[in-house]
């Protein structure tokens, strides 16, 4: 997992992110969060999948690239929301997956080092 360093957070789990970002890394169950990450497919904005998911075997998390963090999937969709009209704000286009991929080339990414 690669997870962008101005981390989109949901207000509800903004206080908890730093904690609930290491129980993700060490693989332990981490109840109603939600990642959004950048699409799977060209045909989506973004992807809000369950954290919980992280935790089958052989699911692909190693080339998840993780922009945001929320606590229930009402908040998810909502973070979403916002993240798209940033990006229109700031583009005047909804091309998410290639704002963001600028941000890579931009040195936004890295390894999660929070401890």
């Amino acid at each position: 997992m690669k997870w962008y360093k101005n981390l989109y957070l949901g207000e509800t789990i903004a206080p908890k992110a730093r904690r609930v970002i290491n129980k993700i890394k060490k693989k332990q169950l981490t109840p109603d969060v939600y990642i959004i990450a950048l699409a799977s497919n060209s045909e989506n904005l973004l992807d809000i999948i369950p954290a919980r998911e992280l935790l089958q075997p052989g699911y692909p998390a190693e080339n998840i690239r993780i922009i945001g963090l929320a606590q229930g999937k009402k908040e998810a969709v909502e973070l979403v929301t916002a993240i798209v009209d940033e990006v229109y704000q700031k583009t005047g286009q909804v091309k998410i997956q290639e704002y963001l991929k600028k941000m890579l080339l931009d040195e936004k990414w890295r390894e999660q080092t929070w401890v």
